[in-house]
């Protein structure tokens, strides 16, 4: 029988989001790692990107965070881009209004001071690209040693973008008795070393990505005049009701924008 959330263990605040937002059967990486996080357990999953992973330690986190006190975290999720940073805060905030827990993000490409006023305030659950939680470290500005649930996401391209070493120095500075969860699309090479060095008896989960899982990509190619470019992306995007269009240079992108819009009849 399909698990539901409600089957998972997950409190009813939590439900309740769930509910609202019409979600009632969990992706195959949450019906497996939930209850193990919710129980304690350290996990390593072999979840890519589509798999609904954020979720999948996002919601047992939330349950299972204490309130923080000022510039201490209770719980840290590290991811290597920020975006990707951006993106976790933006899906877990429902979550953590519901559950009474703040949850904030930070990442290098803005100023300092929002960052270092949210995180005097207390952060419960901070997300993090592991070079700006360095220079918060260094200024003095947060302090690790209350976390005691870590998730790492997208671990290999972490290690691809060489964040391991720095990885590793955070995990140094939160609590021995951590629990660490760790998603990635591999859970060999220098993953795997990650694995032995932090996690204990982690149990291993793995998961297709919903899109590959569910549905084939069909490729086509059209050899295009120059002069036709245009007016054939446009023809395009039209007929898909939806597209993502590629280009060599942003400049060629903000030409191709406005450019097709004409088209399509819209403001670019």
């Amino acid at each position: 029988m399909t698990a539901t959330f409600p089957d998972l263990g997950l409190p009813g605040p939590i439900l309740g989001v769930l509910d609202d937002a019409g979600f009632s059967t969990p992706f195959p990486i949450q019906a497996a790692a939930i209850p193990d996080i919710l129980d304690g357990r350290d996990v390593a999953a072999r979840a890519p990107t589509g798999s609904g992973k954020t979720l999948a330690f996002g919601l047992p986190i939330l349950a299972l965070a204490r309130p923080a006190e000022s510039r201490r975290p209770t719980s840290l999720v590290l991811t290597p881009t920020r975006e990707l940073a951006a993106q976790i805060r933006k899906e877990l905030a429902p979550f953590g209004k519901a559950t009474h827990r703040q949850v904030f993000a930070v990442f290098g490409g803005v100023r300092y001071g929002a960052q270092i006023e949210w995180l005097t305030r207390g952060v419960d659950v901070l997300v993090a690209t592991p070079g700006r939680l360095e220079d918060l470290i260094e200024q003095g500005v947060v302090d690790l040693a209350d976390v005691g649930i870590v998730a790492v996401d997208e671990a290999d391209r972490m290690a691809d973008m060489g964040f391991l070493p720095a990885v590793r120095r955070i995990l140094d500075r939160t609590r021995n008795d951590r629990q660490t969860l760790l998603f990635s699309a591999t859970l060999d090479g220098d993953v795997a070393v990650l694995i032995r060095s932090y996690q204990s008896d982690p149990v291993r989960h793995e998961a297709d990505g919903v899109e590959t899982a569910e549905r084939e990509a069909r490729h086509v190619f059209w050899a295009v005049e120059r002069p036709d470019k245009v007016r054939h992306t446009a023809s395009a995007v039209r007929s898909s009701g939806s597209a993502i269009v590629f280009t060599r240079t942003r400049h060629g992108a903000d030409r191709l924008a406005r450019l097709a819009s004409a088209h399509l009849g819209k403001a670019p």
